[in-house]
């Protein structure tokens, strides 16, 4: 059972909903001749029953896939109204039952987002309905990009949608879209060579440190301790319910000794990335955060529990471009990882280290055929992957329950 969920961002950079999409497995996407009704309510029922409405959508609300007979039969209203957008599929035609449909669904308290929308006069009537306009940025051009500026102030917001590059996303905010959602955000711009602030390159340097073979904690202590802030977060996050204390911890060497060397390694990394991450939405320290676990989850399945560590770090690591603005390939050098992690985190390594790395990336690209092609190498059980992503996502929101 598989549930694909993809965000969709306002102007700030911000993640607002995510769309929850139908996967028939690792390896496949949508399959050819699919019946559009089964997909919309194996979504529905999946995220309800299976993952849990609430855990994926991280408190926002959601998009769901409207075929014609889901949205006259009404299946989506098992969906909370408040919390669910109902996405009317592109090949619904505005007929007398879907018209009333769609009166039924707004009247309930959903809101109507129309998919793929290329204007017609026929599909007047939906468009009057409609609450968001989804345009596919990536397919339309010229006047079809233009269209969102007859949207705005009218009630309804545009959405664009498979917005792949930041220049994309530039122009879609120039153009007066409200919504987004494509690789933007997932594939940050990078420039090459740019300078990293004197505050987080003293972060790097403490991550490095983390990452030694032989942890030389005085050097550890002595990196946060110059960092006030850092220390605070270091010692609040310790103290938090994710850890369970019957005392508070008061100071570094206490959390060393209370949690042992390689949990106190993988906790202060996630600090320092949280740092980090203070000048970025915060739904990338999130899915630096999700990575990391899914990454070590994953090694463990395949038999790898003495690179657990190793895995946590690559995971994290593989948004720490974004974070500082410099490519990833450098920062790795500074980093000193083990060659096959760096190889793993960088697309060039081979063996089960890799494949683990390859599955993190994927599947939270909806790339089906290469998570797909790992897991088989791998020999792992479709459903303990979906599994073990899920829990990801639950340990996430765990750590930074306040997170916007």
């Amino acid at each position: 059972m598989y549930v694909a969920r993809q965000p969709i961002f306002d102007r700030r950079g911000q993640v607002t909903a995510y769309e929850l999409l139908y996967r028939s497995g690792l390896r496949n996407a949508v399959p050819a001749g699919m019946d559009l009704d089964h997909a919309s309510a194996k979504v529905i029922s999946d995220a309800l029953s299976v993952f849990g409405y609430d855990v994926l959508l991280d408190k926002r609300p959601g998009y769901v896939n409207a075929s014609e007979k889901v949205l006259i039969e009404g299946w989506y209203r098992v969906l909370p109204p408040g919390n669910t957008v109902v996405e009317v599929l592109e090949s619904v035609m505005p007929t007398p039952a879907v018209l009333a449909s769609c009166h039924a669904a707004k009247m309930a308290g959903y809101k109507l987002a129309l998919d793929d929308f290329v204007y017609r006069p026929q599909l007047r009537p939906l468009l009057d309905l409609a609450d968001i306009v989804k345009i596919d940025f990536l397919e339309i051009v010229g006047e079809q990009r233009e269209f969102a500026r007859d949207l705005v102030g009218h009630q309804r917001l545009a959405l664009a949608e498979k917005v792949e590059t930041v220049a994309d996303f530039k122009a879609a905010v120039d153009l007066g879209y409200d919504l987004f959602q494509g690789y933007f955000f997932a594939r940050p711009e990078i420039v090459a060579r740019k300078d990293i602030a004197p505050a987080k390159l003293a972060y790097v340097h403490l991550l490095g440190e983390l990452n030694k073979e032989d942890l030389d904690f005085p050097s550890v202590e002595l990196i946060i301790k110059r960092d006030p802030a850092l220390a605070l977060k270091l010692l609040r996050f310790l103290n938090s319910a994710a850890f369970g204390w019957r005392s508070r911890v008061e100071t570094l060497r206490q959390a060393l000794v209370l949690l042992g060397e390689r949990p106190f390694r993988r906790w202060a990394s996630l600090i320092a990335i949280s740092v980090l991450a203070e000048d970025h939405p915060m739904p990338l320290l999130m899915s630096c955060m999700v990575r990391a676990r899914f990454a070590e989850a994953l090694v463990g399945l395949a038999g790898m529990q003495e690179r657990c560590l190793d895995a946590f770090f690559a995971g994290m690591f593989s948004g720490l471009d974004a974070l500082v603005g410099r490519p990833l390939a450098e920062l790795l050098i500074d980093l000193r990882l083990a060659p096959d992690l760096r190889e793993a985190l960088l697309g060039q390594g081979r063996g089960k280290l890799a494949a683990c790395i390859t599955i993190v990336l994927a599947y939270e690209t909806g790339n089906w055929d290469d998570v797909g092609d790992a897991a088989q190498g791998l020999e792992l059980d479709d459903l303990a992957v979906a599994h073990a992503y899920r829990e990801a996502i639950e340990w996430a929101q765990q750590c930074w329950p306040n997170s916007p």
